[in-house]
This record gives C-alpha cells, structure tokens and sequence, in this order.
C-alpha cells in the first residue's frame, strides 16, 4: 500500500509539473500578437487535458491514501422473513454516512447523490468527489421497496436509502460485519504474532502514529492483541502516513 500511495504521489507532482509548464507556454503565446486564434485554441484544450490528468492524478493519490483508514460498518439493519426471522444483515445508511464522512473530509472528498425515476423505478447515482476536481460516479436501478406494509413514501425511501448505501459501498470499497463474523474485531479472532507486533510497533513509531487512536480504530487494547485478519489493513494504513503532510 505504501508503494503504491508514493506512485501516486509522484505521478501527481510531474502532471501538476507539466501543467505549470502548458500555462507559461500560453501566457507567452497570449503576450505574442503574432500567434494565431487557432494556435491559441489548441493551447487552451492541451491545458484543459492536463488539468484534468492533473485532477485524476490527485483523486487516486487521495484516494490510496483514504482507503486504508476506511472502518467497516457493523450490520444492524436486518431483512426478516414472515415469521419475522432475521434472514440476513446489512449496515444502516445513516451508520455508513456517519462513519465515512470524517474520513472523507481529511483526504478532500465528498460524496453527493442524484436520485431520479425512469420508466417506473429508482435510479441512484452516487458521486465521490475530490476537492482537485475530479469525481467519480456508479449508478444502480431498483425497484420500489413495497415490502412489509410500506407506503408508497415509505418505498421510494427504502429503496433510496438501499442506491444510497449500495453506491458509497461500491465508490468506497467499504466492508461490512454482523455480530456472528468470527468476532470481526477481537474477542473470537486469531491474534497477530509476536514478530507482526513487533513490526507493527515499529512502524507506528516510525511514522509518529497515534497509538491510542490506532487502536481504537481496530479495537485492540494493544498491539499485541490486534487481530491477524487486521495485520495487512494495520500496515497499510500505517504506511500511507509516511507520504501525508
């Protein structure tokens, strides 16, 4: 992950390079009353290509940078048969929102969401968009969600809420755990062992982490008790700090 973030970073600074450039070249065509309209025009698209090279470079630089520091949503919502049995689980919109939205603010991203209704359904663009101005978008189409004893208000907002959910799971990568998931964080799950803690505790020191928060966010009481399906999440996380400001 660390390699992969400084990639990024380095593709990010030699467009931004090549940008400086395009826009001295046309400030001194514009100073030159010889250069011809056509020539300027050409000179304005190539700026406008770089531009947005420049701002699709950032979005993935950022978005390598955020990934790892995404937390997964524990499951509370739940699907019931009609003997009123859960039948499965899936993470509330409102857990999801409130979790990713502090984290997409640090790394200068947004996700936004147009809704529309074509030939009867539901239609759910969800946009994530980065502050360089680059953005990204995936759309699903669902029905309306009459089930139970729903209105037909109450259906189109459950099926919103369902696009809303699917598409920031979908732009954002993110996973999602129930209380039956092997102890997702902890208490049931294989811990990490002594020479992945001692790496880890190096790193995190390395790079001045916040030790209390990091083990916060993966719910150990310490590092030695992180769990061993967290250990790649915990590196790459601890790796994208080397290249933050």
């Amino acid at each position: 992950m660390g390699a992969l973030v400084e990639k990024e970073t380095e593709q990010a600074s030699a467009v931004g390079q090549e940008s400086t450039a395009i826009i001295s070249m046309i400030e001194r065509a514009a100073r030159d009353p010889s250069v011809d309209i056509d020539k300027m025009e050409r000179l304005m698209l190539m700026q406008e290509r770089i531009f947005d090279r420049n701002a699709k470079s950032a979005y993935s630089a950022a978005l390598a940078q955020m990934q790892p520091e995404l937390p997964a949503i524990k499951e509370r919502g739940g699907i019931k048969d009609r003997g009123g049995k859960v039948q499965s689980t899936y993470a509330l919109w409102e857990d999801i929102n409130t979790a990713i939205k502090p984290v997409l603010a640090a790394h200068g991203f947004a996700i936004s969401f147009r809704i529309s209704h074509p030939e009867g359904c539901i239609a759910v663009t969800g946009v994530l968009s980065h502050k360089d101005g680059h953005s990204e978008e995936t759309t699903i189409h669902l029905p309306h969600d009459g089930s139970g004893s729903k209105n037909a208000v109450q259906a189109v907002g459950s099926s919103t809420s369902y696009g809303k959910r699917y598409t920031a799971s979908a732009l954002l990568n993110l996973t999602s755990y129930g209380d039956d998931d092997d102890g997702y964080h902890g208490g049931n799950s294989e811990t990490i062992s002594s020479d992945q803690a001692e790496t880890v505790r190096a790193l995190a020191v390395e790079v001045k982490a916040d030790i209390n928060k990091f083990l916060n966010f993966f719910r150990a009481e310490s590092i030695s008790d992180l769990a061993a399906k967290d250990y790649d999440r915990a590196i790459g996380m601890l790796n994208a700090k080397r290249v933050q400001p």
